[in-house]
């Protein structure tokens, strides 16, 4: 129910009347009952010189809907009443359904009262006006079922059972009717940009088969229809059908419609024709209609396309933007793996040169230690030899040769060991080895192991030896 502000400013708009207080006291002098008001307001005004009683009541009916559908719409419907002064007087019926659905007798008037969204995913949010079409039963109203359509599985299955069965009874030359539930139907004609006609069909009517044999299915109406509206029939005797003939207020069959999404899940019923037609008054008051909604149509088509070139550029701004936003990313990773790279193989390279500097540095030490060691070894080894004796008859002479040709020679007690010979040898410093052996040439003796505790004498070397440096392999 609209409160009483709505209701003010309804009977101001579709009146004409601008004196508030004025409308306040019709309106309550019958108390507040608005289709009340305006019809006793009406017929006062029903021998009106410019009056054209058969098209004011659509007008009526499309102001009326767009204002309760949408109360800010009001000032717009004053402006457009102001926009025509010479409007004709109203005769109209209001028809209350479960949610306020405003039925006008007759005319179509071209325009839309605050048009707004139509595409998908969105409604549109418009009022239609009216004008004339002869003795065509026409209305512009806002409906919506007092209860929710049927599941989509359900509604889908009665559309097809109704679509099988006209098949069957009248031929498949016929509007395209969808086989799916009217609001799927209302969502198609959405995207598509057309207008949702409508067939109620009344199988024990003794106008349906006649009606359905020669206008529904004539080819020239059937090609009109197909080409530009989308289709949707129902049997009154199925669920669907019979909620729709309800919420259409179809009083008389064979009906037909002309409806249109708006806001809300409402529908906007542009044109209904009850009653047994012609293909060519058919044909004549489908032209009308299309002709009149042509443009709210293009104008929804061209702002959805609008919408969509929008959407697509944002996303290609979008898809750019991130593509942009990735190869930055890409290269700022890149740059950070590259200096984490340079920052691994220079900690790489300085702790080799520490190892090798450590190395070296090792090497050192283990160098001079055994230099260290091998000079004080060579200082015992001297000093274990004690002084050189003088030449006498138990003093022995050695001659030593080393390999890269030098000599050494010194005199000895014949008394001491072989050993003594090597001790002299490793005191020199003359050998990078330790490993070697002395050795006779004629004859060929070798003094290893076996011959260290030997003496001088012993071993034949008495008084005088010449031996060499042999390099164990």
């Amino acid at each position: 129910m609209v409160d009483v502000a709505d209701k003010l400013a309804c009977f101001q708009a579709i009146t004409g009347l601008e004196d508030p207080d004025l409308c306040t006291e019709i309106l309550a002098a019958h108390d507040w009952d608005l289709e009340l008001a305006i019809s006793s307001f009406t017929s006062g005004n029903a021998n009106h010189p410019e009056s054209d009683t058969s098209s004011v009541g659509a007008t009526t009916s499309n102001i009326h809907a767009t204002a309760v559908g949408d109360p800010s719409n009001v000032e717009s419907l004053h402006a457009l009443r102001r926009s025509d002064p010479a409007a004709p007087g109203l005769a109209w019926k209001l028809i209350t359904l479960p949610v306020s659905v405003i039925s006008g007798s007759l005319g179509l008037i071209s325009g839309a009262i605050g048009l707004g969204l139509w595409a998908a995913g969105g409604v549109l949010s418009y009022s239609l006006g009216l004008v004339g079409l002869g003795s065509a039963s026409t209305s512009s109203r806002i409906g919506e079922s007092s209860a929710p359509l049927v599941s989509v599985s359900a509604a889908a299955s009665e559309a097809m059972n109704f679509v099988a069965a006209f098949d069957r009874e009248y031929g498949t030359s016929r509007p395209n009717f969808v086989s799916e539930g009217f609001m799927d139907a209302l969502q198609r004609s959405r995207n598509a940009f057309k207008l949702l006609f409508v067939y109620l069909h009344s199988p024990e009517h003794p106008d349906t088969p006649l009606f359905c044999e020669r206008t529904l299915c004539s080819d020239t109406l059937v090609a009109f229809v197909n080409e530009n509206f989308v289709s949707w029939g129902g049997s009154i005797r199925a669920s669907e059908g019979f909620k729709m003939s309800n919420s259409l207020k179809a009083s008389r069959f064979p009906f037909c419609a002309v409806v249109m999404p708006a806001t809300n899940q409402r529908i906007a019923l542009l044109q209904q024709v009850e009653g047994p037609k012609s293909p060519e008054e058919m044909l004549m008051i489908l032209q009308r209609v299309l002709e009149e909604s042509s443009a709210v149509l293009v104008s929804a088509r061209v702002d959805a396309e609008e919408r969509q070139n929008n959407m697509r550029l944002r996303e290609e701004q979008d898809a750019a933007y991130r593509a942009a936003l990735e190869a930055d990313q890409a290269r700022e990773r890149q740059r950070r793996e590259e200096q984490e790279r340079l920052v691994r193989e220079a900690a790489e390279a300085e702790r080799k040169r520490k190892e090798e500097e450590e190395a070296r540095e090792r090497a050192f030490r283990e160098a001079a230690e055994k230099q260290a060691m091998l000079a004080k070894m060579r200082q015992e080894k001297a000093q274990s030899l004690g002084d050189e004796p003088e030449k006498g008859p138990n003093v022995t002479q050695v001659l030593v040769r080393f390999p890269n040709g030098e000599r050494k020679e010194r005199r000895f007690q014949n008394t001491v060991t072989i050993q003594s010979l090597y001790d002299y040898v490793d005191s020199l410093g003359c050998l990078e080895t330790e490993s070697y052996s002395l050795v006779s040439n004629f004859p060929r003796v070798v003094y290893g192991q076996e011959k260290l505790t030997l003496s001088l004498k012993e071993a034949g070397l008495h008084p005088q030896a010449s031996l060499f440096v042999e390099i164990n392999s």
